[in-house]
């Protein structure tokens, strides 16, 4: 418990670094008292259960597969982090400690013991009912175990616990990219006790029961596609003209979220209603994503924004910025550049399985920067012998860093927009093709949103 104490602030400092944004819909459910059940997706590893940790005030015990404790060191830490094992059958024939049924039925009982201990003290439990973690948006089927242990612990007490399960539904937008958003969409809490008549009669009729009802709840607040070419779609859509289609003035991971949803309807809706103007508007996409990166170009850096007399304006602004915040760019750049991309490069050395970039990149970050730092900043103690000044540079650190990110992103910014102004001297009539592919396609998706809308009664779309 000290452990995750002392590591738990150190996680929310990394998490809020390695996350743009990381948006929590329903945080009061989140702080709701124990005991509590947290049943969520899996698609991250070991980010899922860190990005619910940093966002409830009371510690979780997180239940995790039996073979992350095989070696004695990530025991220890899986441990020392609060985490208890679970016993797979997958898991019965691998590894060093390979299991007899009879031996795989008493350690579970023994981790559902200590589940049951933990509830009574009032405390809360994170699972993942899937049993596996794979980096898609899908929802595979659940695994009784989370309603079983529910089920277990109340009557244990003659459902008089007021255990509750919390589903979760955890979006990330782009999962393996340093600065992407998650968005925790935290659905009504379930009473177990409301199945309580139910398992008195048919205990594995209760657990399927409630089972059910975490899946339901879980795919209301989860972003679910049904193949990659419509994830696909459906990616390129929000990525590419979302802030065409979201009406608020302040976009949140909220309307993003409400975004994918209404796609994926509209998306399945003309499957059955319009065919052809799908495919018409997917192949037109499909076309313009492929000219921008042929150009070098986002779509980003077409879009104007306002009368030129202020993007003119803007442009200078801009310009005056990065010159004058050169200098401070380049003090963050070399201060924090190899304990920036060395998580990177390990990352991509270490897998090639999509849902462990991130939390590997999370790990390796957290080492690099503390080490790089505490040498650093006893390289210049070293040298000026003066803690006012060594305080200072430490501070430095973080600080210029984020600023270097900053400046980053608005420089990429400036030079994608001046690209477009050099392709216009230079390929002018290919620019002003490029426009009305990008105009005609915003057109096509605009009348689609309306007519899916605006559809009557009977089913049809309305042309």
């Amino acid at each position: 418990m000290l452990f995750y104490r002392v590591m738990k602030p150190l996680v929310q400092v990394a998490l809020r670094v390695f996350f743009r944004q990381l948006e929590v819909h329903h945080k009061t459910r989140l702080q709701g008292p124990g005991p509590l059940l947290i049943a969520s997706n899996h698609p991250n590893t070991l980010m899922d259960p860190l990005v619910a940790a940093i966002n409830r005030r009371q510690p979780i015990a997180f239940l995790a597969k039996s073979t992350f404790f095989q070696n004695p060191i990530v025991r220890a830490i899986m441990e020392s982090g609060n985490s208890i094992p679970i016993y797979r059958r997958q898991d019965l024939e691998t590894g060093a400690e390979a299991l007899t049924p009879t031996q795989l039925e008493a350690q579970n009982e023994k981790a559902f013991g200590r589940c049951y201990d933990y509830f009574d003290k009032g405390g809360t439990i994170m699972i993942f009912p899937e049993g596996t973690s794979v980096s898609e948006r899908r929802l595979r089927p659940l695994k009784t175990g989370a309603a079983r242990i529910a089920l277990g612990a109340e009557a244990r007490r003659d459902f008089g616990l007021n255990l509750h399960i919390l589903p979760l539904g955890i979006n990330y937008f782009d999962p393996q990219r340093f600065r992407s958003d998650v968005f925790l969409n935290l659905a009504e809490p379930i009473r177990v006790a409301d199945y309580a008549a139910q398992y008195r009669q048919d205990p594995e009729a209760a657990a399927a029961a409630l089972t059910e009802e975490i899946r339901s709840r879980l795919e209301q607040h989860l972003i679910i596609t049904r193949t990659n070419e419509e994830d696909e779609l459906i990616t390129q859509v929000e990525r590419t003209f979302g802030q065409h289609l979201i009406q608020d003035d302040e976009e949140t991971l909220y309307d993003n979220f409400l975004l994918s949803r209404t796609l994926l309807k509209a998306v399945r809706y003309f499957e059955q209603h319009s065919a052809t103007r799908l495919a018409d508007i997917q192949q037109k996409l499909h076309a313009y994503l492929q000219q921008l990166a042929q150009l070098g170009l986002t779509d980003d850096a077409l879009e104007a924004r306002g009368p030129a007399s202020s993007r003119s304006r803007r442009a200078l602004e801009t310009a005056v910025r990065l010159t004058l915040g050169f200098p401070l760019y380049l003090y963050g750049l070399v201060n924090n550049y190899l304990p920036y991309i060395i998580p990177s490069m390990v990352a991509r050395r270490a897998t090639k399985e999509a849902e462990f970039v991130a939390p590997i990149m999370l790990v390796v970050g957290m080492l690099t920067f503390t080490i790089f730092y505490l040498l650093q900043t006893a390289l210049v103690h070293h040298f000026t012998q003066d803690w006012r000044w060594t305080l200072l540079y430490l501070l430095s650190l973080p600080l210029s860093g984020f600023y270097a990110l900053n400046y980053a992103g608005t420089l990429q910014q400036r030079q994608q927009r001046l690209r477009v102004l050099r392709l216009f001297g230079q390929q002018r009539l290919v620019m002003e093709a490029l426009l009305r592919q990008r105009t005609e396609l915003l057109k096509l998706i605009r009348e689609a949103r309306t007519a899916y809308l605006e559809r009557d009664k009977s089913g049809e779309v309305k042309h």
